[in-house]
C-alpha cells in the first residue's frame, strides 16, 4: 500500500477491488460495479457524509465504480481519473446510457422540452457527456437529462484546439476546492478540463499533473521567457500562461479564476514560503 496512491487506490482494510488482489491486503475483494452520473456534477467526498471535504467530483455521465453502497451512499473510484471516494448514491443510476456527445461551450441548459421558453432541468458544464436521442430543430435530446442546443455540444473524440482559450473562459468562475465544473473548481480542475477539452486526459491533483507533464512536455522551468501555454507548478498549486506575462489561475486568494501578472501571482506565492517548482510547455 506505501508505493500505491491512496487517492487512485480503491483499496481499505476491509475492503479493496478485485484487481489488486495480491498487491494489497484486505479482508475482502469484490469486483466493481459501474454507475453512471445523471446530474449535472456529484461531488467525491472523503467520508459518506454530506458535509465532508470535497476532492473531486464527477460529471454528467461519467462513470462511478462502487465497491460498497452504505446508508445511500457509494464507495469506489471514478473511471474518468480514478479518484476513490464516497459518492451519494441519489446522483447516480445503475443504467448506464453509453454517450456520444459532449458538452462544448462552459455551460449549457437542459431543458425539460425542445424549447428555451420551458424550465430547464439541469445547467451542463464543459464536458459533460450525454447520450443523445432525439433531434427537434436547434435542440438534441441529452438522453435522461433534458434538451439542449445542439450547437453548445460535439461529438465525444472532437477537440478544442486551444487548451488556453478554453481555460480562459473560465475567466472569473468561483474558487472551489475539489470541483472540475464551471460553476466552481479548483487550480488543477482548471488545468483538467481545459486539456480535457483539448483532447489530452490528466489527472486530478497538481502533483499528478506535474508528474504527467514532466513525462510528456518540455521541461522550461530555466527558462526565462515563458509563452502562452506554459503551465507552472507551485507545491499543491498549478496555473497557465495566457501569454509572456499573465498567469491564469483558480486559487484561494482571491477565490476565483483570475488573470493576473505572472511577477505579482509568483511573488505572493512566494511569499508564502512557496517557490516555483516547475514550468512544462506543449511539445
Amino acid at each position: 500500500m506505501s508505493q500505491l496512491d491512496p487517492r487512485l487506490t480503491p483499496a481499505r482494510p476491509d475492503l479493496a477491488a478485485t484487481e489488486l488482489k495480491g498487491r494489497v491486503e484486505a479482508e475482502r475483494y469484490v469486483d466493481p460495479v459501474d454507475y453512471q452520473v445523471v446530474i449535472p456534477a456529484a461531488p467525491i467526498r472523503k467520508s459518506a457524509d454530506a458535509h465532508a471535504a470535497m476532492d473531486d467530483q464527477l460529471l454528467a455521465g461519467e462513470v462511478f465504480a462502487v465497491l460498497e453502497t452504505v446508508d445511500g451512499w457509494a464507495w469506489g473510484f471514478s473511471r474518468a481519473d480514478g479518484y476513490v471516494g464516497w459518492v451519494d448514491l441519489a446522483g447516480l443510476s445503475a443504467e448506464i446510457h453509453p454517450v456520444d456527445r459532449q458538452v462544448s461551450v462552459l455551460r449549457t441548459y437542459a431543458f425539460s422540452e425542445p424549447s428555451i421558453k420551458t424550465a430547464p432541468n439541469h445547467l451542463l458544464s464543459l464536458n459533460a457527456r450525454f447520450r443523445a436521442g432525439r433531434r427537434d430543430g436547434r435542440f438534441v435530446e441529452a438522453v435522461g437529462l433534458g434538451w439542449v442546443i445542439e450547437a453548445h455540444t460535439a461529438p465525444i473524440g472532437e477537440t478544442a484546439g486551444d487548451f488556453v482559450a478554453v481555460a480562459e473562459a473560465f475567466l472569473g468562475a468561483p474558487y472551489l476546492w475539489g470541483g472540475k465544473e464551471s460553476l466552481g473548481l479548483d487550480c488543477s480542475g482548471l488545468v483538467q478540463m481545459a486539456l480535457q477539452a483539448a483532447g489530452q486526459i490528466m489527472p486530478r491533483d497538481a502533483d499528478q499533473q506535474e508528474a504527467a507533464l514532466a513525462a510528456a512536455w518540455s521541461d522550461v522551468t530555466g527558462v526565462s521567457e515563458r509563452q502562452r501555454g506554459d503551465i507552472v507548478f507551485w507545491p499543491g498549486h498549478v496555473g497557465i500562461m495566457t501569454d509572456s506575462e499573465h498567469l491564469l489561475h483558480a486559487n484561494a486568494s482571491t477565490m476565483d479564476v483570475t488573470l493576473e501578472p505572472f511577477v505579482e501571482a509568483e511573488a505572493r506565492i512566494r511569499a508564502a514560503e512557496n517557490p516555483v517548482r516547475a514550468i512544462y510547455r506543449p511539445v
